[in-house]
């Protein structure tokens, strides 16, 4: 993990602020600091993540925050260059939904075929950006000399028949008040952003009710009447971080 940028302008705006002010860690200035940032204007970019973590309550996190003399954030952009820089190839984002523009009011918007037509690194900076609000990014990244592929998952050819689906234990399903046409809608409570819930139709429902993690998804694709329909779905749970696949019975690429 590392920290982001643009999710945390707010917080390296009130470190210079404090800067300014030669504010110190004492436990009297620390006190101060958190009575001050009380009054920050609701429209100020801290007041978004004051309001969502508890720990800006405390003189330590304060200090930790605002006072620590060593901070590096990173954009997407930033990330993938560091690791080539170092000799790694990156993996996946251990929560792909938020960077992923199939994902969320992107894929809906005027700008979806644009942006699927990026390199994927370009596409994830991209959506960072949209976003604004992501304060740090956790990846999975390897050394370049790692024997295996980075990502093992893809959806071409044939391996993915031999993939085995699992359920995230934090990804649940929702039966109540769902959108009209749709009978359960799918949330990962990991997730920050709302956009990131999925409804699903009656079909849908049922290929999600065949994961076992025992099955593999060419099994169950078999018993769905649309298997290329199956199987886009089955990517789409994939993409919103409401399923991982147990890929060890894949034949290599």
């Amino acid at each position: 993990m590392v920290y982001a940028s643009y999710g945390r302008a707010g917080i390296y705006m009130m470190r210079e602020y404090c800067r300014l002010l030669g504010i110190t860690p004492s436990n009297q200035e620390l006190r101060d600091l958190g009575a001050t940032l009380n009054c920050l204007p609701q429209d100020h970019p801290l007041s978004h993540l004051i309001g969502k973590a508890a720990d800006f309550r405390n003189p330590d996190a304060l200090a930790d925050a605002f006072l620590h003399p060593q901070d590096r954030a990173f954009t997407v952009a930033q990330v993938y260059e560091w690791l080539d820089r170092s000799g790694l190839s990156f993996g996946r984002w251990v929560e792909q939904a938020p960077y992923f523009p199939q994902c969320g009011a992107l894929a809906k918007s005027p700008h979806a075929a644009h942006l699927r037509e990026l390199p994927e690194r370009s596409q994830h900076a991209a959506v960072e950006l949209f976003r604004g609000t992501i304060t740090q990014h956790s990846f999975v990244a390897y050394r370049n000399d790692h024997p295996k592929e980075t990502q093992p998952i893809r959806f071409t050819g044939e391996r993915w028949r031999n993939y085995i689906p699992i359920r995230l234990p934090w990804a649940v399903c929702v039966r109540d008040r769902v959108p009209p046409g749709s009978v359960a809608v799918l949330l990962n409570r990991a997730h920050r952003y709302p956009d990131l819930a999925l409804p699903i139709n009656a079909p849908q429902y049922r290929l999600y009710n065949e994961i076992d993690g025992k099955q593999t998804l060419g099994e169950i694709a078999q018993t769905a009447r649309d298997e290329a329909r199956s199987l886009e779905f089955f990517q789409q749970l994939w993409q919103y971080d409401q399923i991982v696949f147990d890929a060890s019975r894949a034949s290599p690429m």
